[in-house]
């Protein structure tokens, strides 16, 4: 047997729909505002925990005795894995594609 023919147009746009939507959905992921803002917040909070641990008893006394720059660069961390866990777990093109889906099927009527 042989291979379909690449000449058949029906084939030819299926495989062309096909890279379509690869790369829309690798360009909604690539630009996915959780994994800027997750990002974002790692180095952030990098820098506040790096600043915290240098911090002297002076800067701490300025704050009441708590060293702030180690807490909220803790609290940056925490909320950046979420965004990220989040991000990677359900990505954006999965999403958008799972939104067109629901938009093709018939709704029943009441």
């Amino acid at each position: 047997m042989s291979e379909p023919s690449r000449e058949d147009p029906l084939i030819a746009s299926a495989e062309e729909a096909e890279l379509e939507a690869g790369q829309a959905e690798r360009a909604a992921n690539l630009f996915d505002l959780r994994r800027i803002i997750g990002g974002l917040f790692v180095v952030y909070g990098v820098i506040l925990i790096v600043l915290g641990l240098g911090a002297s008893d002076a800067e701490k006394e300025k704050a009441a005795g708590w060293n702030l720059n180690l807490s909220v660069g803790i609290g940056l961390l925490v909320i950046a894995a979420i965004f990220l866990i989040w991000a990677f777990t359900r990505p954006l093109g999965q999403q958008l594609e799972e939104v067109a889906s629901d938009d093709d099927r018939p709704r029943a009527s009441h």
